[in-house]
């Protein structure tokens, strides 16, 4: 079964309620395309939130651990899934020894981090030789606007979207931590993608879906990069 079709949950009418926060449908996707998973190996998930992903890979036989800085979500996650493979974390700081999984995946997580260049360093440091990191996390120049017309601010994006990248910084920020970045074409505009335009910008919001596809546009300017990452050289920052 793919993992895709083990997600059958429904969105709550009351969008505030939901399970996710993220697009799981298009995460689930991806993880289907890059074909990583495996239950041979170790799988960390970073931000696991109220533990719906971190509970469908349990479910499927994986061994996989997931983390999360948020006290609140853990004690969601357990009342929804019971107790899982779950823990909490306080720093960017991973309490894992060096070259402990062979997977590490993320969504929608990186974009929150005050220091990426720490994040990847301990990304690096806890992966094996051959391990990769698969992450999803919106694009700068797409998620400015949206967020800003949202909260109507143009500043308080940075409150949580503090590290959104571009297409091309992304490219240097992996580079610089000895990793090789491969972009993927995931599909983004799913039911829970246009209940979140419709939540936050209304009938005129899904008016401009039908027009600016972003499924359709180049990948510099999509609105969610999909990314997976490997080692390839030595870092330049320690």
């Amino acid at each position: 079964m793919k993992h895709a079709e083990m997600y059958s949950e429904k969105l709550l009418p009351d969008w505030e309620k939901r399970h996710e926060y993220g697009n799981m449908q298009a995460n689930l996707d991806f993880l289907e395309q890059i074909n990583i998973l495996d239950k041979s190996k170790k799988i960390l998930e970073i931000g696991s939130g109220k533990g719906t992903l971190l509970n469908l890979l349990c479910q499927k036989g994986f061994q996989v651990q997931g983390v999360d800085v948020d006290p609140a979500l853990l004690k969601e996650s357990q009342e929804l899934y019971g107790e899982l493979p779950f823990s909490l974390i306080n720093s960017e700081t991973l309490p894992f020894e060096d070259a402990s999984f062979d997977v590490i995946i993320s969504f929608d997580v990186f974009e929150h981090i005050p220091d990426t260049d720490k994040h990847l360093s301990e990304i690096r440091r806890i992966l094996t030789k051959d391990g990769c990191y698969a992450f999803q996390t919106p694009n700068k120049y797409t998620n400015v606007v949206f967020e800003t017309i949202r909260a109507r601010s143009f500043t308080k994006w940075r409150d949580e979207h503090c590290s959104l990248h571009s297409y091309t910084q992304m490219f240097r920020r992996f580079k610089k931590h000895g990793f090789e970045i491969k972009f993927y074409d995931i599909p983004v505009v799913t039911e829970f993608f246009e209940r979140k335009i419709q939540n936050f910008l209304g009938k005129p919001g899904l008016f401009a879906l039908k027009i600016l596809n972003p499924d359709k546009m180049p990948m510099p300017l999509r609105t969610n990069f999909f990314v997976l990452a490997r080692k390839s050289a030595p870092a330049l920052v320690h």
